[in-house]
């Protein structure tokens, strides 16, 4: 493992335990694949339920929309074996859909462009009012006419991909659950991974969190609904390190996969973008593609009534990021960008050396604390609150005897002034200096505020 590499996933848990306290979120699991194998993973929080125990990387979560990824993969495993093309019609091989929706291409329902409502006239099954559709529900909704005409833009459907499921199940002669298990889960050498709910008895699973609003706390969200005809939509059930591992194995340039670069190539080609996203996004087959910083990536999250996940493929870089939190409030994306511009950072300026290494930490003042970033040439003074700790971040140059320079930061900062470290008896790093602010440990910053202002 490269140095850079090292460094940047030693400082992510940092990270992520302030952003967990900060954000009072439950809980998290991350994992990051390097060349396919998980380099890391690690598990923040409470699972949550009756009983609240810590959350552990083997926790499974309701992956939701990843779900489209593994069925997309299904397709083009299927378009190898010559059983079918992307510009089939989905009337070929499901009977009673209307006109219009029978003539939707698997191209247009992989790409979300067949103009099909998103989850049919009453979406309660999101609210945890109503059970997901079965078959006879999914066709009902089909045997209306689309929202909009295909191809003229990007309408995200999950009736869509139980449209698929069904084609899958025309094409096999097998139920959807037991043909994706077998041919791309299995295939897949996941062992975490589940289509739909329930998991195998005695597998550990994260309970889901509402939001603290409005009652004030967060009550318990189960997640345990089967999702039936739309479990190639929504319905997975899977880990941080299983969705790392697959996901890497989209990448056309993996090494080991159940599909051939070329349909892997397929599936991440933009087809339709986002013309109301805030930040741009497009989409392929089963794949949400986007950019972090200059970093491109691709991949898929999910929501359930209980979770929140995201993983991205930095392709040319060889890495994947997977990020599940147990809460409908998760922030599984934010955390996906945050972990990505952090992996950016040190892949940029390097790993620390022994000059800059003893400048690291966390550290304290009635503000806020700030932490030391040791990077091969600077330090960073970031903000671990924020969900791009690097952005805009304070650059010391080191120099010598514990002393630096504060070389690059905000006109209103304190820019060009210096910086030191203070030591105690045994050696160690005891407060630190920036300008004329001292900053201490969390224990002695708490000590002080008791002191000052809890009379």
């Amino acid at each position: 493992m490269d140095a850079w590499l090292k460094a940047a996933l030693g400082y992510i848990p940092s990270w992520l335990e302030h952003q967990l306290r900060a954000t009072e979120q439950p809980g998290c699991v991350v994992a990051v694949a390097h060349r396919g194998r998980v380099v890391f993973e690690q598990a923040f929080g409470s699972a949550g339920g009756p009983r609240p125990r810590s959350l552990t990387p083997r926790h499974r979560f309701r992956v939701a929309s990843h779900s489209k990824s593994f069925t997309a993969a299904g397709i083009m495993k299927l378009r190898e074996a010559g059983r079918l093309r992307l510009d089939d019609p989905a009337g070929q091989y499901v009977d009673g859909l209307h006109p219009a929706v029978a003539e939707a291409t698997l191209t247009q329902l992989l790409s979300h462009s067949a103009g099909l409502i998103r989850d049919g006239s009453d979406a309660g099954q999101w609210q945890d009012r109503r059970p997901f559709a079965s078959e006879r529900d999914l066709l009902s909704a089909l045997a209306a006419p689309p929202v909009l005409e295909a191809s003229t833009r990007l309408k995200y459907s999950n009736h869509g991909f139980g449209l698929i499921g069904l084609i899958i199940e025309a094409v096999t002669g097998e139920s959807y659950g037991d043909w994706i298990r077998r041919e791309i889960i299995d295939a897949s050498k996941l062992r975490e991974t589940d289509p739909d709910w329930p998991p195998p008895r005695g597998a550990k699973v994260a309970h889901g969190h509402g939001t603290k609003l409005p009652l004030g706390r967060r009550v318990s969200v189960p997640g345990d609904n089967p999702t039936r005809a739309l479990a190639p939509a929504t319905g997975f059930v899977s880990t941080a390190a299983d969705l790392a591992r697959f996901f890497a194995t989209l990448d056309p340039e993996a090494k080991r996969s159940v599909l051939s670069p070329a349909s892997r190539r397929e599936m991440i080609r933009r087809q339709w973008h986002d013309p109301h996203a805030p930040v741009p996004r497009q989409y392929g087959l089963g794949i949400i593609l986007g950019k972090t910083a200059d970093w491109q990536w691709f991949g898929h999250s999910g929501g359930f009534q209980s979770c929140l996940s995201r993983t991205s493929v930095l392709p040319g870089r060889e890495l994947t990021v997977s990020v599940v939190a147990n809460a409908i409030d998760g922030m599984a994306g934010p955390w996906s960008d945050g972990i990505i511009r952090i992996l950016r950072s040190f892949a940029t300026h390097g790993a620390p050396t022994a000059r800059t290494r003893d400048w690291t930490g966390r550290w304290w003042s009635l503000w806020s604390c700030i932490d030391l970033v040791a990077q091969r040439d600077r330090v960073l003074v970031t903000a671990p609150a924020a969900i791009d700790p690097f952005a805009a971040a304070p650059q010391l140059t080191v120099g010598p005897r514990d002393t630096a320079t504060i070389s690059a930061a905000s006109a209103f900062s304190s820019h060009g002034e210096s910086a030191r470290l203070v030591r105690g008896s045994d050696g160690g790093v005891r407060e630190i200096w920036l300008g004329g602010t001292k900053l201490v440990s969390e224990a002695r910053a708490r000590a002080e505020l008791k002191r000052r202002y809890d009379a």
